[in-house]
């Protein structure tokens, strides 16, 4: 694998390009190189990196936003609450939770603590962190090879879509994956943490849609 450093991603800027091991390293590989990236400031605050975990040959790869605090203490994507209704919908759509590759467009948690208090309360990653970060996901492309892309929430859909991209707009729309030679495909759905922050009268209707979304992806699946 191929050596870097802190300076090589040089002052102030913003790349995790030249913390990739080589072009053809495995999902280990890239997960060992990616505990050390400082390719943007998001290292100084988080734990740890939280790189994607799951079935290496997914045909389902599901990205979400960030790491939060529980995924951020644990080193493993969607553990917490988010994480676990992720899971219950995707089954009630027909999908195997085992059978999916789980990532975020942003590998480390961005926080702020009010008040200055020991309390880690999210905070949405900037599109110039997002696009540092775009390495370690188009790494994660090509080693998993999915023949559908769920994104879940609008970060992780400007993320692969574009900075135009309104997930209210353009959600349950089956699509290709932009720069996928491979026919990938893609469908773009709200994040679960959406569904949980809904009001109790708007939750089973924020839910229900959730998982119509991700039955799309069941049907493009065949």
């Amino acid at each position: 694998m191929q050596q870097r450093t802190d300076e090589a991603a040089g002052p102030g800027r913003y790349d995790a390009a030249p913390y990739l091991p080589r072009l053809n390293a495995g999902l280990a590989a890239l997960r060992r190189a990616a505990a050390d990236c400082h390719g943007c400031p998001l290292f100084e605050g988080a734990s740890q990196t939280v790189f994607g975990a799951g079935d290496t040959r997914a045909r389902l790869m599901l990205v979400g936003e960030e790491p939060g605090d529980q995924e951020d203490r644990a080193g493993e994507p969607f553990v917490g609450p988010a994480g676990r209704l992720l899971a219950r919908a995707t089954e009630d759509a027909g999908i195997d939770p085992d059978h999916t590759y789980l990532t975020n467009a942003v590998k480390h948690f961005k926080f702020t603590r009010p008040g200055g208090g020991k309390r880690r309360i999210h905070k949405s990653p900037t599109l110039r962190e997002m696009s540092a970060c775009r390495p370690w996901l188009d790494a994660e492309l090509r080693q998993v090879a999915p023949e559908v892309v769920v994104t879940l929430g609008a970060t992780a859909g400007r993320a692969l879509l574009g900075s135009s991209f309104r997930v209210t707009r353009e959600r349950g729309v089956l699509r290709p994956l932009p720069g996928a030679d491979d026919g990938t495909r893609l469908v773009a759905t709200i994040h679960p943490s959406a569904v949980l922050r809904a009001d109790d009268s708007d939750r089973a209707a924020a839910y229900d849609g959730l998982v119509a979304d991700l039955r799309v992806a069941v049907t493009a699946l065949g």
